[in-house]
């Protein structure tokens, strides 16, 4: 095989209770991506249509994550990536993740599959460390291990595979601001109280268990933070209104997407979505921020081939 085309999906990471330990994987929300071997011996970044951003190797989350594989494999292939962003940059939905998550995948491809999709985590890590200045999991793991994913342990890394009970669909708003995950996590707290943080892990583990049982209500009493969304909702226009209007509307849960501006809500049944998306919709309209809106099943399968 010389060449393929991937579809690199969005991802939803932190799940209100899981700050950068929890993510689930988006099915109809994504990149493509086209990667060709060349016989230069160069790892080259020849198209990138959609953002603005670098095409040099060094400074793009894609060329970074490949560059780490291709070291650790020690080969000397050369490889030319075309990236066709859907996913705004700083969206809050993974946009640097799927990028680092569909290059290390095309590319194992192309070498014929010498790592698993889990072994390939370390080197989309790297994107997002370029991109965040941290090299965290919870986008890169879901992209590329699909569903839902628990991250275990960074040192050693350790990352779990949760189920993704059927009727779960996923409503996205992204109003049109971008909010840099550097910028983000700078204003998150270092230090929290003792009740936060019990009400936090009890919270994670419950929504653990309801993603083992499908139990929705208890899924949906699960999904909250009281520790990172008080200070980052403050960064999102409208956040409570839509929140609340999202609830009554029927979701099971609201929350921020990632380090925001997209905010998720999480429902039961595509009918249920589709009521959360009209409500959030009929509100948007009446504001002045431009926004994109999002309903997506959650993606069982990862980085696809096209």
């Amino acid at each position: 095989m010389e060449e393929i085309k991937v579809f690199a999906p969005a991802t939803v990471a932190n799940l209100s209770c899981g700050f950068d330990v929890l993510g689930c994987c988006l099915d109809n929300v994504g990149d493509e991506m086209i990667i060709k071997k060349n016989d230069l011996h160069k790892l080259r970044i020849t198209k990138l249509e959609g953002q603005d951003l670098p095409l040099e190797v060094d400074q793009n989350v894609a060329g970074v994550a490949v560059k780490a594989m291709l070291e650790k494999l020690q080969s000397n292939e050369g490889f030319d990536i075309e990236i066709y962003k859907k996913i705004k940059a700083g969206s809050g939905i993974g946009s640097s993740a799927a990028s680092s998550a569909g290059a290390v995948f095309a590319v194992n491809k192309l070498l014929g599959a010498p790592l698993k999709n889990i072994e390939l985590l370390p080197f989309a890590m790297e994107g997002e460390r370029l991109a965040s200045g941290n090299a965290h999991a919870d986008n890169v793991a879901p992209a590329l291990l699909g569903g839902f994913t628990l991250v275990k342990s960074y040192e050693p890394l350790e990352v779990l595979s949760l189920p993704s009970p059927e009727e779960l669909n996923v409503v996205i708003l992204h109003p049109q601001i971008e909010v840099k995950t550097k910028d983000s996590r700078a204003i998150i707290k270092r230090n929290i109280s003792l009740d936060k943080a019990v009400s936090q892990w009890g919270n994670l583990g419950a929504l653990v268990s309801a993603l083992y049982t499908n139990d929705y209500e208890l899924l949906g009493r699960s999904l909250k933070d009281e520790i990172v969304e008080p200070i980052r909702s403050i960064l999102i226009p409208y956040f409570d209104e839509i929140k609340t209007i999202s609830l009554e509307s029927g979701a099971l849960g609201f929350g921020i997407s990632g380090s925001g501006p997209s905010v998720y809500a999480m429902c039961r049944g595509e009918e249920n979505a589709e009521k959360v998306k009209s409500s959030i919709a009929q509100f948007m309209e009446k504001q002045s921020i431009t926004y994109d809106l999002h309903l997506s099943k959650i993606n069982p399968e990862g980085v696809k081939i096209l």
